[in-house]
């Protein structure tokens, strides 16, 4: 199993980054990469459209209000994967209440793909996702 995670500052305190994308079905409201999200079978299910069309369906697994975080297993998407799980989670970042730090982190198994390949799709997704949420926040 291969793993991957990514951090970043953000310019906004953890209630107020928790409340842009702590919710499950919120990824277009800070992801350029997901324009599209529908909720199913009362929100534990999304299914997101990327810009080229294509379908990716996930499960939320786990969700903590209190801790700022959710997990989510992906059930149908195009990449090279199988038992991807993923975590988002919002943190204070010590001694500040003006900034967060957002850490977004995923394992997974490759598939007629190399671990290096997988590793590194989605340290791209994830860094693309934060840079964007630092923008959105920032802007």
């Amino acid at each position: 199993m291969a793993s991957t995670s990514v951090s970043r500052i953000v310019p906004a305190s953890p209630d107020k980054v928790w409340s842009l994308i702590g919710g499950f079905d919120a990824l277009p409201d800070w992801l350029p990469y997901i324009p599209e999200s529908t909720a199913l079978e009362g929100g534990r299910v999304r299914r997101l459209k990327n810009p080229e069309g294509e379908v990716i369906i996930e499960r939320l697994v786990d969700f903590n209000e209190t801790e700022r975080q959710y997990s989510y297993a992906i059930l149908q998407a195009p990449f090279p994967v199988n038992g991807y799980v993923s975590t988002l989670r919002v943190h204070a970042a010590p001694g500040r209440d003006d900034v967060a730090e957002v850490q977004w982190s995923g394992r997974f198994t490759p598939d007629n793909a190399t671990e290096q390949e997988v590793v590194d799709l989605f340290t791209g997704i994830y860094a693309d996702g934060l840079d964007a949420l630092h923008a959105t926040l920032a802007g």
